[in-house]
């Protein structure tokens, strides 16, 4: 490999090359991984991008989970303009409430996130992700196989858009039961690939700039005793597939960040060392709200030497 992915932007930028216009042979994806209330981080870094204006210097958007609703964002040239839904109270909360389960209904509301924040609240540009020249793949992780999916295929108008974003947001349990899509249900991407960088280099890609929620210094752990009892039951009744890939989470992370670290083509932002945790379920404004800044500065660091 000739020249890095940076080197690669640079090169993009000084000639001002758009999609269909390329002067090279390399595709460059952008991978944005998963992790619930931790997409506040690439939030902030998907705005940076936007910022900067070097969307146009990518082939494709990649994204887990909430990855993928911040790639959308991104694409329909919102992502700046939006990331305050991060620490909006009656955004989060009317989205993640633990109470509900209480009630057994769903503690993630991904019905009300995107046919109601999405539609009436904060309208997302559906049509401008549909049209977009840079190609989206949101993820997810098919309920019977286990098997990680690009919903790339399903994607050709607004009600798939928005069944694709909550099949990749799917949570085992806390969203309730998988989401179908043409006769096939799928559970949240990042059971199966939490950053999607193994299909993004299997589609072709040559240099990959890796949007990362996790900090260098976390590391995915096994579930809990309670957690694999509660889980596996909900597994075997609603995603039998799924269940295989999600009790060896740890294995699959690992081979992750083998092929992220290794791999010449790769750049990967992440929070800094020291930045807080950040649960799945998080809703607190202030917590959130450092978060996106904190990703914003990392994009703006780690992509600024482009000018």
């Amino acid at each position: 490999m000739k020249v890095t992915a940076l080197e690669l932007l640079r090169m993009r930028n000084q000639q001002g090359s758009e999609p269909g216009r390329r002067r090279d042979d390399a595709r460059l994806a952008l991978v944005i991984e998963g992790g619930s209330s931790r997409g506040a981080y690439s939030a902030g870094m998907t705005g940076a991008i936007e910022q900067l204006g070097i969307l146009p210097l990518f082939d494709a958007v990649y994204g887990s989970s909430a990855g993928a609703l911040n790639g959308a964002w991104m694409l329909c040239g919102k992502a700046e303009s939006t990331m305050h839904a991060w620490w909006t109270p009656e955004i989060m909360r009317g989205t993640i409430d633990p109470k509900r389960a209480l009630r057994r209904r769903p503690v993630v509301d991904t019905h009300y996130l995107v046919h109601t924040v999405y539609t009436d609240i904060m309208p997302m540009g559906f049509e401008q992700i549909l049209a977009s020249p840079i190609e989206f793949h949101p993820m997810a992780t098919d309920a019977e196989t286990g098997e990680s999916v690009d919903l790339h295929p399903f994607l050709h108008d607004t009600p798939s858009l928005q069944a694709a974003f909550r099949a990749s947001t799917a949570m085992p349990l806390l969203t309730g039961t998988p989401i179908q899509i043409d006769g096939r249900r799928f559970v949240d991407a990042g059971v199966s690939e939490a950053v999607p960088v193994r299909t993004a280099l299997a589609q072709g890609a040559t240099h990959v700039i890796a949007l990362r929620t996790r900090r260098a210094d976390e590391r995915t752990t096994p579930p809990a005793r309670i957690e694999r009892i509660v889980l596996t039951r909900w597994f075997t009744r609603n995603a039998p597939g799924a269940l295989q890939p999600w009790m060896n989470r740890t294995a699959i992370r690992a081979q992750e960040e083998r092929v992220l670290a290794e791999h010449p083509g790769v750049l990967q932002i992440r929070p800094p060392v020291g930045s807080g945790d950040i649960g799945r379920t998080e809703v607190g404004g202030s917590a959130l709200r450092a978060a996106v800044d904190i990703g914003r500065q990392a994009a703006f660091t780690a992509l600024t030497p482009l000018e």
